[in-house]
C-alpha cells in the first residue's frame, strides 16, 4: 500500500506555523496603538490613518531586509538584535523624507520553523518597534524546505509612514554654504557583511560577536524632534553605499558635499576591518557608515543652535562638512 503524502511529510507543518503565531500573538500586541483595528477575521493589517494636524497627508513607504548580517547570527547562535536591524533599516529611511513612522510588516523565510529561534527573531521586531513608535500589524512566516536548508532563515521588512506634502523632506532646496551634521552609529549596522565575513574569520566572529552583532540604531525620536523645531534641508540614513552614494543622492546637481574627516570618531571595527583586510579608504567609506548613521543638511544659522539641541537629547552630533558648488564632484573628503 502506498503511504499517503501529507504537506508536513513534504516539509511544511501549518500547525506549528500557528502554534507559532499564537505564541508570538501577546508580545506583538505591545507594540499596538489605539490606530490599530483588530478584526478577528481580517486576511490584512487594518490602521486608520490619523490626519489631525497634517493638511495634506502622504503615505511613505519603504523594504528593507538585513542581508548577510543574518549569517553571522546563525554562526554566532544569536538571533535576538536582527529584529531591530530589520526594523531600523526600513524607518530610517522613511524618515528621511520627514515621515513619521505609522506601522511595520514582516516576512521571515525558512528552511524549517525553529519556534525558539523565530521567536527571538520576533522579539527583536518587537523591540524596533517599539523604539520608533511603529506599530506591528502583520506578517508572513514561509516555510520553505526546497528552497532554505532546515537551519536557514531569511528577513525582509515593510514600512509605512506619513508625512505633510509640505513638509516632505527632498534636499531639493539644499545650496551652497549650507552645513552637514552627523548623528553616530552604532557600529557596523547592516551593510558590508559579506565583506566583514570575508576579512574576519570564523574565530575572529566569535571574539567580535557584541560588536558585529550590535544592532542599527533607530533615529526616529530623535529626528522627529529636530524636524519640529529646525528646517532642515536634506536627511540621507549611511547605509549601502554609504558617503558615496547614499549622502550623495539628495545633493541637488552643482553641488558637492565637502567632508572633514577627522571631524568625527572612526569606530575601532572599522580601523581594525581596514588594517586587517587592506581596504583603501574608498571602499571603506563606500561600503560602511564609519560611525555616522544619519546625515542632515541645515542652514548654516542654525548651526549653534542644532549643537545645542542634540547636547539637550544627550546625543553627539557631529559638524561634519558643508557644501560647496561643483560643476561635476559630488563629494570630497579633506
Amino acid at each position: 500500500m502506498t503511504k499517503k503524502i501529507t504537506y508536513r511529510s513534504s516539509g511544511v507543518d501549518i500547525d506549528q506555523a500557528n502554534a507559532f503565531v499564537r505564541a508570538i500573538g501577546r508580545s506583538v500586541a505591545t507594540t499596538q496603538g489605539p490606530a490599530v483595528i483588530k478584526r478577528k477575521g481580517a486576511f490584512a493589517g487594518l490602521y486608520e490613518l490619523f490626519q489631525s494636524g497634517l493638511r495634506n497627508p502622504v503615505l511613505v513607504s519603504s523594504t528593507d531586509g538585513v542581508g548577510t548580517k543574518l549569517l553571522i547570527a546563525k554562526h554566532l547562535h544569536q538571533h535576538d538584535t536582527v529584529g531591530i536591524d530589520l526594523v531600523a533599516m526600513n524607518v530610517n529611511d522613511i524618515l528621511c523624507v520627514g515621515a513619521r513612522p505609522l506601522f511595520f510588516l514582516d516576512y521571515i523565510a525558512c528552511g524549517k520553523l525553529d519556534r525558539k529561534l523565530l521567536q527571538n527573531v520576533i522579539k527583536g521586531i518587537v523591540k524596533g518597534c517599539r523604539i520608533s513608535g511603529c506599530s506591528l500589524i502583520g506578517g508572513e512566516t514561509a516555510e520553505m524546505p526546497d528552497l532554505y536548508r532546515p537551519d536557514e532563515y531569511d528577513l525582509a521588512g515593510f514600512a509605512v509612514g506619513v508625512v505633510d506634502k509640505d513638509k516632505i523632506i527632498d534636499g531639493s532646496t539644499i545650496s551652497t554654504g549650507d552645513q552637514i551634521f552627523g548623528l553616530p552609529s552604532s557600529g557596523l549596522h547592516s551593510n558590508g557583511f559579506s565583506l566583514v565575513r570575508k576579512v574576519f574569520s570564523a574565530q575572529d566572529q566569535k571574539r567580535l560577536a557584541k560588536t558585529l552583532l550590535k544592532p542599527t540604531r533607530i533615529y526616529v525620536d530623535e529626528i522627529l524632534r529636530l524636524i519640529q523645531k529646525f528646517s532642515v534641508k536634506g536627511l540621507a540614513h549611511i547605509t549601502g553605499g554609504a558617503f558615496y552614494d547614499k549622502l550623495t543622492k539628495i545633493l541637488p546637481s552643482g553641488k558637492c558635499f565637502l567632508i572633514r574627516k577627522g571631524s568625527w570618531p572612526v569606530l575601532k571595527i572599522f580601523k581594525d576591518l581596514q588594517q586587517k583586510g587592506q581596504v583603501d579608504d574608498f571602499e571603506m567609506y563606500r561600503t560602511f557608515n564609519m560611525g555616522i548613521g544619519m546625515a542632515m543638511v541645515v542652514d548654516a544659522k542654525h548651526v549653534t543652535e542644532i549643537k545645542n539641541f542634540f547636547s539637550s537629547l544627550r546625543m553627539p552630533a557631529y559638524h561634519i562638512g558643508e557644501v560647496v558648488a561643483h560643476k561635476t564632484k559630488k563629494i570630497e573628503f579633506v
